[in-house]
């Protein structure tokens, strides 16, 4: 099929189709052939054109559903190439090729092997070629197909929204076509561009004559007027739908429509009865519902809602109805008591009417209906009826025990009037402060009431007949104590009154008030004063602001917390009462220290040094130096009673020595910290010197030593000799100590220049001057002048 330059007829593939259309009659497709040409024009040079392809394809067709035995012949296809002689060989390709559509190589004849169904595939796109047998070269380009599947009348119409549940209101309108209802659609699978087979048709097979369907559109409408639905509320119509528009032959489906009408208010309440007639016993109860009546209305819902009404009737006064929405009920209630003696019988008009009307059918007649109620009043044995509903009584605190209160008074209702006793209904726990006259009712008290303790008192009084205890009947009564003046003013509260020092005469320092247990009627107003059987206060007084307050004011200039820091006011408070009572009180006043302002300070005594300029700080610190002082002066005291004098005063010289000790001292006059004479030499200490520590048992004769034996002594022996005196000492401590002696003797010619030994030397210096130098050097005066004097004696 490869076109060359010396071919004169392009080749082309011929195909045929054999397909049966309607009117049965079979077409063979070929291919329409165009040639190339070589054209002269003058003037111009022969030009050669690539042949082109000028042929066009119609479409195969195949039958669906096909059910012969022998595979469907679809069409065939031929080259011009192919000679006849086996050399051309035909390829089919694409959508089911060589499963639903197969080709013989040789001869180009297509067949279906496969019965189609259009509503799954609507059609098949195939390539065809045409190739030399022998080398397996194409003779042609390949081509594409299509073989379309085609349609038969197979499938009936379908309802895929069915069955369907839809209403309609009774007492539709008829107007023009009725009243539209639903609208149904079937849906069919086959071809709708090919026949009639997907042309449907409506019908209604089951309600008429009630409803009726539009054969093309599938509409249902109401078909008779004024469909009631108190008649007939449901309907089951069946819809058909049918292919081929209807005709013989033609595929059908069908759906079930349940049609439901919903209700109108077309019907008004109806009693059942024009007559009725109610007992009630006498003994029923105010409020209680004592009877029901009920209308009945064909409608359902808020249709039927009705309320119910007395419109006339003798017993309008003593009876009440009301509607009961979920029973749709008149309940009959008491407003009040029956008395079967004044009244055996009552007569009630009672109406039941629509609460929603609906004015499209109030040609109807009116909806709403009356009935005539009796009512009988039944005679019943009733407990003893109280005088009045409930009793306020009074009495006045203090009275005495059996004091009158009041009186109740029940009766027999009945006809045999039987006689009424009385009792108090008190509870376990109840203090029982009144008891009453079992016959007459008469309240008396039975112990002395105090109105500020308990002002009101409520009991229950119960009457019962005396042939019938059983029936009660109970009244509450309310006992108000009424007040007497007898309890007297008292002030407020507890006052803390200050007065500033800097506090000027006539000046308000505080306002007081009063209060008064009793009735206001017995208690302000109150009167302050001061007591005149008291002289004057001269420093403050009392002034009564006349509005049940008093004020206290100042009658001197300043006051001083150093001299008086509490004074104390009696006063007098009276009430209003009749008699009237009075009362005293004393107030203290205390002195404190105020700003300018007037805001107090500080009222401690202790505080007056803040006058002086003297802050709190600085006071509490000088209070902190006081303690710490008095601390060391403690400490002080206690180390000079526990320090220790030398175990042995020694006889020693100790010129030159150095003595360390811990002990500060007591000043000046302090003459027993520390023995002055253990630093003198050995020649002033000649006589014995005890140990201060412990009493000794043994009195030791003392030693005496001529000076010249103390000068020409060894330091050697002098220290043995201190030895063995310590060792014979009985006065030691039963512990070892040590003993130091710097002792250097007594051997230079020049002597000592020590200052310890020049208190024991004779010295005519005199020290008189001294005391002219003033008085910072009087002590030291004081001190040489006594030394001159011990030496003296």
């Amino acid at each position: 099929m490869k076109i060359t330059s010396t071919s004169c007829i392009c080749p082309v593939l011929v195909c045929l189709c054999f397909v049966q259309r309607c009117y049965g009659t079979a077409h063979h497709s070929s291919i329409k052939v165009t040639r190339n040409q070589t054209k002269h024009i003058e003037g111009e040079t022969e030009v050669h054109h690539r042949p082109k392809r000028g042929w066009v394809w119609n479409q195969f067709f195949v039958l669906e559903e096909h059910m012969g035995p022998d595979p469907q012949y679809v069409g065939k296809l031929h080259s011009n190439s192919d000679k006849g002689d086996g050399s051309v060989k035909y390829i089919l390709t694409g959508e089911g090729a060589g499963t639903i559509f197969i080709i013989d190589d040789t001869t180009g004849d297509i067949h279906s092997t496969k019965s189609l169904d259009r509503e799954q595939k609507t059609h098949y796109v195939l390539h065809a070629q045409a190739i030399d047998r022998r080398t397996n070269k194409p003779l042609e380009p390949e081509s594409e197909f299509i073989i379309k599947v085609q349609d038969i009348n197979d499938n009936a119409p379908k309802f895929t929204d069915g069955p369907y549940i839809v209403t309609v209101p009774e007492m539709s309108d008829m107007e023009c076509t009725g009243t539209s209802v639903l609208q149904v659609t079937a849906t069919d699978a086959d071809d709708p561009t090919y026949g009639n087979s997907a042309r449907v048709v409506y019908s209604i097979l089951q309600g008429q004559p009630y409803f009726s369907v539009d054969p093309k559109t599938g509409v249902i409408r109401t078909a008779l007027h004024n469909m009631d639905r108190e008649a007939r509320e449901h309907y089951s119509v069946v819809i058909q739908a049918k292919d081929m528009a209807g005709q013989v032959g033609g595929l059908s489906g069908s759906t079930t429509v349940n049609i439901t009408l919903t209700d109108v208010n077309d019907n008004p309440p109806r009693f059942p009865q024009k007559h009725y007639q109610l007992y009630v016993p006498e003994s029923a109860q105010v409020g209680s519902a004592v009877g029901k009546i009920k209308a009945n209305d064909a409608d359902t819902g808020s249709n039927a809602d009705m309320t119910y009404s007395i419109i006339n009737g003798d017993g309008i006064g003593i009876f009440s109805i009301s509607t009961d929405k979920e029973t749709r009920e008149g309940i009959l209630s008491l407003k009040k008591p029956l008395n079967y003696e004044k009244k055996k019988s009552y007569t009630l008009n009672i109406e039941g009417a629509n609460t929603h009307l609906d004015f499209r059918f109030s040609h109807l007649g009116p909806f709403k209906d009356a009935t005539m109620l009796k009512i009988i009043v039944g005679d019943v044995d009733e407990p003893p009826l109280f005088s009045m509903p409930s009793y306020i009584m009074e009495v006045y605190e203090n009275a005495k025990v059996g004091t009158v209160v009041g009186t109740v008074l029940a009766q027999d209702p009945d006809s045999a009037n039987s006689l009424v006793r009385y009792f108090i209904d008190y509870n376990a726990e109840d203090d029982r402060f009144f008891n009453i006259d079992a016959n007459t009712g008469s309240i008396k008290t039975t112990k002395v009431l105090d109105r500020e303790e308990t002002p009101w008192y409520n009991i229950t009084v119960a009457a019962s007949e005396n042939d019938n205890p059983g029936l009660l009947s109970h009244v509450t009564v309310g006992i108000r104590v009424l007040d007497v003046n007898d309890n007297p003013p008292e002030l407020a509260r507890e006052y803390d009154i200050v007065v500033c020092e800097n506090s000027k005469p006539g000046q308000v320092i505080h306002t007081i008030s009063a209060t008064d247990k009793d009735d206001f009627a017995n208690g302000p107003r109150f009167n302050f004063f001061l007591d005149e059987h008291l002289s004057i206060n001269p420093n403050f007084t009392l002034k009564d602001n006349e509005d049940n307050t008093a004020s206290i004011l100042t009658r001197r200039r300043r006051f001083s917390r150093t001299i008086q820091d509490v004074y104390y006011l009696p006063i007098m408070i009276s009430d209003g009462g009749i008699p009237s009572l009075s009362s005293s009180s004393t107030l203290t006043i205390r002195v404190c220290a105020c700003e300018r302002d007037g805001r107090v300070r500080t009222c401690h005594p202790e505080a007056f040094l803040s006058s002086t300029g003297l802050s709190t700080g600085a006071l509490i610190a000088i209070l902190l130096c006081v303690v710490i002082l008095l601390a060391i002066v403690v400490l002080f005291i206690t180390l000079r009673r526990s320090k220790k004098e030398p175990l042995i005063i020694s006889e020693e010289d100790v010129r030159e020595n150095v003595v360390t000790y811990d002990d500060e001292g007591g000043g000046e006059e302090d003459t027993e910290a520390f023995d002055i004479t253990a630093l003198r030499n050995p020649s002033a200490a000649e006589e014995l010197k005890y140990r201060r520590d412990i009493r000794p048992e043994v009195q030791l004769t003392p030693r005496h030593q001529t000076l010249s034996t103390l000068e020409s002594i060894d330091v050697q022996e002098f220290i043995k000799q201190r030895l063995a005196e310590a060792d014979l000492d009985p006065s030691v401590p039963p512990y070892d100590s040590l003993q130091t002696y710097a002792y250097e003797g007594q051997r230079s010619e020049a002597g000592s220049i020590s200052s310890l030994d020049s208190a024991t030397t004779q010295s005519d210096q005199d020290y008189q001057y001294l005391g002219d130098w003033g008085p910072e050097f009087k002590k030291l005066a004081e001190l040489y002048g006594e030394m001159e004097s011990e030496r003296t004696t």
